[in-house]
């Protein structure tokens, strides 16, 4: 355990690698999907490739963790010796999870509870909360902490290229003439979000191959040039398309300052489909400078 007795709480769409969660113990809610044979916990007892497999014929809700999860999860932090915890949530613009922590954390006692919405999804929030346990493990203080977040927050921004319209337009995200056009002209929307953490569509490009590389130039634009950045890239269900994008975004951008590569949770893949990629940018001088930090 670190030294300021600092804990990380997120919850399943944060698409971090495992490996990485136990590196730095960060803690983990599952949103829930429901299928007509019962509910599941994401990437607990339903993984994104099944999810893909069962989505031809049937199409799931999604819904925010138990309430006794949360719970859950707060006593665990509070048995492992923790004092603080930082809760980095999946946008309110999608879910109400981000509310139900920082409710359930401000009727905890025994723990200090600063609770984020980071009005983003995937990428946007493993992201932040991989940089968030590198500050920490740096021995950086609760305060600078509080004040370097927000700043990262709004610097960082994540695009996702989809394969097809169809799932979107099944959770009423966009209409059903504009899917059906969209998929009989081959046009392959980027998505993002917007400043209030709504999903919108950022590019509509024909053709796979010319989408990912707009998506690349798109999010390459949004660093200056000699920017501090991190990089991040995902796929769902598309692992050999993830190296041409990594190719691509390191050809883009090769100076990050560090590099995440994950998988789609299952709750996206359920949203979006099957075969997507994205891409994410963080800058960090902003957030450096107002935590008073300088490396």
């Amino acid at each position: 355990m670190n030294r300021q007795k600092i804990a990380l709480l997120t919850d399943s769409c944060a698409d971090i690698p495992r490996v990485l969660l136990r590196k730095y113990d960060i803690h983990v809610v599952p949103l829930k999907l429901i299928f007509s044979d019962g509910e599941y916990a994401d990437g607990v007892d339903i993984t994104p490739a099944e999810v893909y497999r069962r989505l031809p014929d049937e199409m799931p809700k999604t819904t925010l963790p138990g309430g006794d999860a949360v719970e859950d999860a707060f006593a665990r932090i509070k048995r492992a010796g923790y004092t603080k915890v930082l809760a980095l949530h999946l946008s309110g613009g999608l879910s109400g999870t981000y509310n139900m922590v920082r409710l359930i954390g401000e009727q905890t006692a025994g723990l200090e509870v600063a609770a984020f919405d980071t009005q983003s999804g995937s990428l946007g929030i493993g992201l932040t909360v991989l940089q968030a346990a590198r500050w920490i493990e740096a021995g950086w203080s609760w305060s600078a902490l509080l004040r370097a977040l927000p700043p990262l927050l709004r610097d960082t921004q994540v695009f996702f290229c989809v394969d097809t319209l169809e799932y979107l337009q099944k959770g009423g995200r966009i209409g059903k003439i504009t899917a059906v056009a969209g998929t009989l002209m081959q046009i392959k929307p980027i998505l993002s979000f917007t400043p209030d953490g709504q999903l919108v569509n950022a590019a509509k490009v024909r053709g796979r191959k010319a989408a990912l590389a707009k998506m690349v130039d798109i999010a390459a634009a949004r660093v200056p040039r000699g920017a501090r950045f991190n990089l991040a890239l995902a796929h769902g269900d598309a692992p050999a398309e993830l190296r041409a994008l990594r190719a691509l975004a390191q050809q883009k951008l090769p100076d990050f300052a560090y590099c995440m590569e994950g998988e789609i949770d299952c709750t996206l893949a359920a949203y979006v489909g099957p075969r997507l990629l994205g891409v994410g940018v963080q800058l960090l001088d902003r957030a450096l400078e107002a935590a008073g930090q300088t490396q």
